[in-house]
């Protein structure tokens, strides 16, 4: 038997209503801040993620699906949202529209990682960017619409730690330093550590090795190796989080998984015990579209992962909406009134009135069982006198009343009842 694969999972109709919540409170959200809906393909030349997140990460090194066309070209699939966001600014020539271009996108990013709750080889990606704007308090809206979110969701248990990690003036005399302080601790480190320490210092901080934790807690501060306007710049974004009333912790080994990130960079974390893990982050990309073939733009941006989030719902017991369901089911008894089952059915749902209708022969005890389990608020039963008198019985599935109606007046009923 066919199963999916490791590392995917089918989401079925009844976990839905997670998606639909999630999904709906984040297009309100960039609506409310002005962000505009952006879609990129689901596989990009295999280059622009390598290029952009660099060598020596775990998801160029190890997680990123690539495949040959059969052209020859060395394709992707998407690993993560920013990049390909670049690529359309500047494929499109958005640098020429009203700066800052604000843009959200919902998809899929495949990582070929050990598959745990919440972390899925193909996952699911909520993001937003603001493309072609330095300024600090840029930092602090991307950073408030992240807090609103998942407030606006009912998840209140949580923590935002926020960091600056520098820019290509200040970062090279901090990595210096960096590798000095672990250099003296080669011989503990994990594997993957010694090969950071070598091809990228940075991640160095962000290793979760209880072993190479240690050593990163006596690591030097970056903050105490920030250029002026670094530093100015950091100092601005927490006085401008501070009159938004949003609360956050200064996290000096933060510095996120991709390394294209500088400056600002924060994460939102969940407080309840064992959630270790990361709801979603984001920072500054001031260099990025230059880094693909664009003019300096400076830019910032969040992303978080669908799955993780729905996880930290069912966690923190949010309730949420169910799902719609059905207005009304049609039974019916002998081949007559299927036709009229049909016709009628053809015209409440073009009338805006969601219909299931019965199938086949099963019994009018049977269909009444249906309804029950399916949930529907009203059940109509034609049968053979109902035909020849161009009427149904129209049953409240909540009261058990029920009344003979006209078919013609079938529709006005059901929307009385509904307003009742």
């Amino acid at each position: 038997m066919y199963k999916a694969p490791r590392g995917t999972v089918d989401i079925l109709p009844q976990e839905r209503a997670y998606w639909k919540y999630v999904e709906e409170k984040a297009a309100y959200l960039c609506q409310l801040y002005g962000y505009q809906p952006l879609s990129t393909p689901i596989f990009e030349d295999s280059q622009l993620f390598a290029r952009t997140i660099a060598g020596g990460t775990d998801i160029v090194d190890k997680e990123m699906y690539t495949f040959e066309d059969r052209s020859g070209q060395k394709l992707a699939l998407r690993a993560e949202g920013t990049a390909p966001v670049c690529r359309a600014y500047l494929e499109h020539g958005l640098f020429n529209s009203p700066q800052p271009v604000r843009l959200y996108y919902f998809g899929p990013a495949f990582r070929y990682e050990r598959p745990q709750a919440g972390r899925y080889r193909q996952h699911h990606q909520f993001g937003f960017e603001a493309l072609g704007d330095a300024a600090p308090i840029l930092d602090a809206e991307v950073i408030e619409m992240t807090w609103r979110f998942f407030l606006l969701l009912g998840l209140p248990r949580l923590s935002l730690h926020l960091n600056s990690i520098g820019c290509k003036l200040c970062q090279p005399g901090y990595i210096e330093v960096l590798k000095q302080h672990y250099s003296a601790y080669a011989a503990h480190l994990c594997p993957d550590c010694k090969v950071r320490l070598a091809r990228n210092p940075l991640r160095l901080l962000d290793c979760k090795k209880a072993s190479c934790q240690k050593i990163a807690e006596t690591a030097p501060k970056i903050t105490d190796y920030l250029c002026r306007e670094c530093q100015e710049h950091f100092q601005n974004v927490q006085k401008y989080l501070e009159a938004l009333g949003i609360p956050f912790q200064l996290n000096y080994r933060l510095v996120r998984g991709l390394d294209y990130y500088t400056r600002t960079v924060f994460e939102v974390e969940p407080q309840e015990e064992g959630g270790q893990s990361s709801l979603g982050g984001g920072g500054r990309y001031d260099n990025l579209i230059e880094e693909l073939g664009g003019k300096p733009t400076p830019a910032v941006g969040f992303a978080a992962g669908l799955e993780r989030i729905i996880l930290s719902l069912r966690k923190q017991k949010v309730a949420i909406p169910a799902l719609p369901k059905p207005d009304v089911f049609i039974a019916h008894l002998g081949e007559r009134a299927k036709i009229e089952t049909i016709k009628l059915a053809s015209r409440l749902r073009q009338a805006g009135i969601a219909v299931i209708e019965a199938t086949g022969d099963k019994s009018l005890k049977a269909q009444l069982r249906q309804a029950n389990a399916l949930g529907t608020s009203y059940t109509i039963i034609i049968g053979k006198s109902e035909v020849e008198s161009q009427s149904a019985v129209l049953r409240n599935m909540i009261t058990s009343e029920q009344k003979t109606v006209p078919l013609a007046e079938i529709a006005r009923a059901l929307e009385q009842g509904q307003k009742a």
